[in-house]
């Protein structure tokens, strides 16, 4: 009953609308839309653009907002007068319309006397690019903005115009970012190549991918061939068939393309023409037992062809004669030759510029990467290098300090709070472990090597084991705070992660902290008392048990903060102790045993390393890694005790 009401009371409304749409004809917006009613009805993709166009240049107040309604699907016209109106649906049968001059309510109709415009997807897309230069003046700095990523996304011609007119006013925000990208249209729809030339030198020097992404179409070549010599200023090179950039298999195609040259057969057609054609024995008349090498086979063919029989081919002495009597030029056909040229000049600055900032990328990586097995390994400078202890679970420190802040960050949702708790906890952790360690295991094995390795490697094994029981299987997030998200970027090509900073910055605090420790401590003077003569140190009051606990107890505290700062870079997993352990051992062991400096430089010279190998082979981490152990194998047999070798214990170990 309430549904027939309804239905009763809009159609009385639609009897009692006065007819209004007579009025609106009248209206500039109408009249404009009326001259292009034809291209819009039939909504086709490549007739639409001049009635797009001459909305966006007519200037009507209305047309911004028809724009946008049209793109919405929102916008009807009448069958029978033609009119345009704005219009929601009420129901299945009826509409609500609105007026295009002013946006007011004209009433509710019937569907059937109007036809919705539902432009595709393409054409919607022509509407949006339109629509760019209403958006560019917007008092919303959001929506200029998005206006500026459309056209970075899909620059037209129209939108050099559009630019150029929304920079004359001030935009503090966005000024810079307005005036680098008309630029980069100009180098594309520049009216003139005087115009386009100047934009173009403007960007010399910048490594902008917007910019490379802009030139490179310009510098576009075309290989061509040619019987003489050529003297054009369109020519961008000359190609020797051979070479890199042209093989004498591609000078060839290109000969038969321009039917410089009879087309060439491949040895499995000619083959298979051969043996299509065998007649008693014989093809063409030559014995198939004398058909044992290419010369007779060609001359076999050339004697089908001579028949009619197969088509006529060029032999391979052929094709060597005629690829070197033509000549092969590169010639440019992205742009205007004054154009392509400057744009090549300008490209190749940057290539120098980008080959400059790659090494100081490469050297960043390497850097960062030099931090992180400093970190990972100068724990085990102190439990290896001073002690002389082969301990196989220092990897486990690390992972052990990696969870810990793990759990510190369930119980403190503050990342930045969780992570300042998270690293003296892990150190009291760790220290608590290996101190454990030392006084079950480690103290009963010393001087013993190959004993103490098989311990500690199974006493690896098992706090993996115990780890998966705890945690699981699955890698846990240690989430770094927000202040740490995101790069420090100096151009397109050089940027740093804020995390790989952290993590530099931390290595050289541990390192001013080891150094302090060691060399203003009473527990450094012990220990490089312990470490030189152990004898000596004991008879002058100092209990060497006690320093052999500390100290592997310290050198483990340290290897659990490592393993806050490398989980916030690295996945935590109960293996992620293993993928450091051998880094570890690399960076001691080059550096030179039980000496900090040493570390540090073993921990730069792997990092650098093993960048430098992934550069040149990318695609592989496992082969660089595999390279650079036998760089170190190598390097050992040269040095065995390493970039700086210790004195006392640890150089007689």
């Amino acid at each position: 009953m309430i549904r027939q009401i309804r239905t009763l009371l809009l159609g009385l409304a639609v009897l009692l609308t006065p007819p209004v749409m007579a009025q609106d004809s009248d209206a500039p917006i109408q009249q404009l839309l009326a001259e292009h009613q034809e291209i819009i009805a039939k909504s086709s993709r490549r007739t639409i653009g001049p009635a797009i166009d001459a909305l966006a240049a007519s200037g009507l107040p209305q047309a911004q907002q028809v724009l946008e309604r049209w793109q919405a699907k929102e916008m009807w016209f009448e069958k029978e007068t033609g009119l345009f109106v704005f219009a929601e649906e009420v129901d299945r049968d009826t509409l609500r319309i609105f007026d295009f001059a002013d946006g007011s309510e004209i009433g509710t109709v019937e569907d059937k006397a109007f036809k919705q415009l539902k432009p595709n997807s393409g054409i919607r897309g022509m509407i949006g690019a339109a629509l760019v230069q209403f958006q560019l003046t917007d008092p919303d700095p959001n929506v200029r903005a998005t206006a500026l990523d459309a056209i970075d996304r899909d620059p037209e011609p129209s939108h050099l115009a559009a630019l150029r007119a929304s920079m004359q006013s001030d935009d503090a925000l966005l000024g810079e970012r307005k005036a680098r990208t008309e630029r980069l249209l100009t180098i594309r729809f520049g009216d003139t190549d005087e115009e386009r030339i100047a934009a173009i030198r403007e960007f010399e020097g910048d490594l902008g991918v917007d910019l490379r992404a802009t030139l490179n179409p310009l510098v576009q070549t075309q290989t061509i061939v040619s019987e003489t010599a050529l003297d054009d200023p369109a020519i961008a090179r000359q190609l020797m068939p051979g070479d890199d950039a042209l093989s004498k298999a591609a000078a060839y195609d290109l000969l038969v393309a321009e039917d410089l040259a009879p087309p060439h057969i491949s040895s499995d057609d000619q083959r298979n023409a051969l043996i299509a054609n065998i007649a008693d024995g014989q093809v063409a008349g030559i014995e198939v037992a004398s058909l044992d090498t290419q010369e007779a086979r060609d001359l076999a063919y050339a004697a089908l062809a001579a028949q009619g029989v197969v088509d006529t081919v060029a032999t391979q002495d052929q094709i060597d004669q005629l690829v070197g009597t033509f000549f092969y030029y590169e010639r440019f056909t992205g742009a205007p030759v004054a154009v392509a040229l400057a744009a090549s000049e300008v490209l190749k600055g940057i290539d120098k510029a980008v080959a400059v900032s790659e090494v100081i990328d490469l050297s960043l990586d390497a850097l960062s990467l030099a931090s992180i097995y400093f970190l990972a390994a100068i724990g085990l400078a102190i439990t290896f290098g001073v002690m002389g202890v082969i301990n196989m679970a220092h990897g486990e420190f690390i992972m052990m300090g990696a969870y810990t802040g793990f759990v510190v960050q369930q119980i403190i949702p503050d990342y930045t709070l969780s992570i300042i708790v998270a690293l003296p906890l892990a150190f009291v952790v760790t220290f608590g472990a290996g101190v454990a360690m030392e006084r079950l295991v480690i103290r009963w094995l010393y001087h013993r090597p190959l004993e103490t390795l098989l311990a500690t490697f199974g006493i690896s094994i098992a706090l993996q084991q115990i780890a998966k029981n705890i945690f699981g299987t699955q890698a846990r997030p240690l989430t770094s705070p927000a202040w740490l998200d995101g790069s420090l970027v100096f151009n397109d090509v050089i940027s740093i992660s804020y995390i790989r900073i952290a993590i530099f910055v931390m290595a050289l605090l541990f390192l001013a902290l080891f150094l302090f420790v060691m060399n203003r401590t009473r527990l450094g003077l012990e220990v490089r008392a312990v470490t030189q003569n152990p004898r000596m140190a004991a008879s002058m009051g100092i209990n060497p048990e006690r320093i052999n606990m500390l100290t592997f107890g310290f050198g483990s505290g340290i290897a659990g903060i490592a393993g806050v700062a490398i989980g916030l870079y690295a996945k935590v997993t109960s293996e992620m102790g293993a993928d450091y352990i051998v880094q570890s051992f690399m960076t001691v062991v080059v550096g030179g045993v039980g000496n900090i400096w040493g570390t540090l430089l073993g921990a730069t010279l792997v990092g650098t390393l093993q960048k430098g190998i992934e550069w040149f082979n990318p695609s592989n981490t496992l082969a660089a890694q595999t390279y650079m152990i036998l760089f170190i194998i190598l390097f050992i047999q040269f040095r065995p005790r390493g970039i700086i070798a210790l004195k006392g214990r640890a150089a007689e170990a």
